[in-house]
Formats: C-alpha cells, sequence, structure tokens
C-alpha cells in the first residue's frame, strides 16, 4: 500500500505536478485541458486518477506530486466515500498545504446527496481548503483552473517569499 509522501522526490526547475483524485474522469479531463490551456510560465504536468493508491510498479518513473486535489461530486454519495477511502493513502505531513477538496455540482442543489456539513468537515479534519465550483459551466471552470494554477505553482516552490503552509494558512483563514 503506497502512501503519498511529499517530499519523497527531487523537484523538478520550472515544473509542477498536480494529481486529480475524483470518479468524475469527464469532469477531470475537462478541468485539466483548462488548467492546460491557460498562460503560465512554468511547465506542468496532471495526472488523473479515479482513485488512491495509485498502482506501485510505475512508482518508480512518476514524478513528485506537487499539489493532490481531491474532486467531490455533491450529487454522488460515492463520489464522496471514494475520496474518503483515497485519503488513508496519503501521509499527514501532506495535508501540510499540499491538498485540497474540489467540491463540484453546487449549483445544483436540488440534486444533492452529499451532507455539505460533511464536506466542511473533511476540510477541518485534514487542515486543507475546500473549493466550490460548478464545472460544468466554462467561465466557472477556467476560474478554476486559474485559482488551481496559482495554488500549484505555490505548492512547487514557484513563488518566492510563500509556501504552500503559508498560502494553506491565508486561504483557511480568509473566510
Amino acid at each position: 500500500m503506497a502512501v503519498f509522501q511529499p517530499f519523497d522526490k527531487l523537484p523538478v526547475l520550472n515544473s509542477a505536478t498536480l494529481l486529480l483524485v475524483g470518479s468524475d474522469r469527464g469532469l477531470q479531463q475537462e478541468l485539466a485541458k483548462a488548467m492546460l490551456q491557460e498562460k503560465k510560465s512554468f511547465k506542468i504536468s496532471i495526472h488523473l486518477a479515479t482513485s488512491l493508491p495509485l498502482p506501485s510498479e510505475g512508482d518508480h518513473l512518476r514524478p513528485r506530486i506537487d499539489l493532490i486535489v481531491f474532486m467531490i461530486d455533491v450529487k454522488t454519495k460515492y463520489s464522496l466515500k471514494n475520496v474518503e477511502a483515497s485519503l488513508a493513502h496519503v501521509a499527514a505531513s501532506f495535508f501540510l498545504g499540499k491538498v485540497c477538496f474540489l467540491v463540484t455540482g453546487v449549483g445544483r442543489v436540488n440534486y444533492c446527496s452529499v451532507e455539505m456539513s460533511s464536506i466542511w468537515k473533511l476540510g477541518e479534519v485534514y487542515c486543507s481548503p475546500v473549493l466550490y465550483c460548478e464545472l460544468e459551466l466554462e467561465r466557472t471552470r477556467v476560474a478554476t483552473a486559474q485559482r488551481l494554477l496559482r495554488m500549484l505553482q505555490i505548492c512547487a516552490g514557484h513563488v518566492p517569499g510563500v509556501s504552500a503552509l503559508t498560502f494553506n494558512f491565508m486561504l483557511r483563514n480568509s473566510y
């Protein structure tokens, strides 16, 4: 059972790696595509996974993961259960600024199957920011992509004077 460690591999200059974990492959691909289309000053690599752990046979080829985004679709309870099960495969130290929860489908309150309080609790328990969005809408998807790119840039250490830990603290205390 492989556990993600925050600094188990060396960083690559002007490069960052994002891991999107969630049960809706279509939304993952749309978000990844939006992120790749944005203008950026560093090279990004985006990996998609439906759940953790990742297969261990390619571990030596896998780059260092700078940010893990757990995607929760409020329209399905399976999505939340999948994320909760995946969290066991991430080291506790990774939650210090290198993980966030992305809640999708929030514009459709009538179709919610997941209690928002359980998602807020996840953010509190794991000391990680929770972002809410509606990825089906292009403008929101682009704005979310831009926000995640900025977070990735900080988590990869490409912003002088700002670390992932201080950014996480600022983000969590801005509400």
